[in-house]
Formats: C-alpha cells, structure tokens, sequence
C-alpha cells in the first residue's frame, strides 16, 4: 500500500513522525513536500498530494496548523473528499461512509499520540458502500454541477 503525503511548515514535524509510522506499518509514504520548517503555502501542498491521490488512486494524508486550509484547499480538487479527522472514530466513518481519500489533521491541536490512532483508523477503515454510495454520488453531483462555474 501507498499513501500520498504533505504537510506545511508547521506540520512538517509530525509528517516525519507519520511517514515512520507508516513504515512500520510496511506502508510505503509518498513525501510531496514541505522538507523544513521555513514558510511554505499550504495550498501548494494540498494540492501536490491531492494530484498524487488520484494520479495513483491511493489515500493520502494532508497537515497543516489547524488542518482547516488544507482541507478546504485540497477540497477544491474534483474527485478528492477530504475530512478533517480529530478523533479516530471520525476517521473511520470518514472512510466508512464518506468514502474519504484524504485525511486532513492539525499539527497544533493534535498531540502525536492522537494523530497516530486517528491515521491508524483511517487506513484501516474501508468504505462500506450501500446507503452511503447513494449519498457519495449526490456529492459528486454537486462537485460536477458547480466545477464550470466561478466564483
């Protein structure tokens, strides 16, 4: 398994700790980027990895402070569904039900403790299809409907 991964600068701490974490899982991490701690855009970033996920239809894992602009940056890509996890049970259903393929997290409101279960059950999770892909297809309806428009 591979999952595509980005941080900004202030996540790029905890990005390292969750690349071994996936190592050590025998997940391979696809690093797209920031590499230090000098200032970077998180737009860029979400959208480095979002490319990734779809390019190779794999999850991905995007960091930022709060983990909000990622997620919003990243949300404006057709095709990516990311959630912003702040507890494992979110994770997973953020899988489970919303067929999400990236998750977002917050470098510094989350202890890495947390964010290590939090990743841990959003790649263990799948998504459970039934219901739920009636619901993941009104999505896409609306992401078709309003992607030839601008704001």
């Amino acid at each position: 398994m591979e999952v595509a991964i980005g941080s900004d600068h202030a996540g790029v701490e905890q990005k390292s700790k969750i690349i071994a974490l996936l190592k050590e899982s025998g997940i391979e991490a696809i690093d797209c980027g920031c590499y230090s701690a000098d200032s970077v855009d998180y737009p860029d970033i979400a959208e480095a990895v979002a490319a990734r996920v779809l390019e190779k239809c794999i999850p991905g894992i995007i960091i930022c402070g709060t983990g909000i602009g990622i997620s919003i940056a990243a949300n404006k890509i057709p095709g990516i569904r990311a959630a912003l996890c702040s507890d494992p049970y979110s994770a997973e259903m953020a899988r489970r039900h919303n067929d999400a393929n990236v998750l977002a997290l917050g470098a510094r409101v989350l202890e890495v403790p947390a964010i290590r279960e939090i990743v841990s059950a959003f790649l263990a999770a799948e998504f459970e299809g039934g219901r739920h892909q009636r619901r993941v297809d009104k999505i896409n309806a609306i992401e078709k409907k309003y992607c030839v428009r601008c704001c």
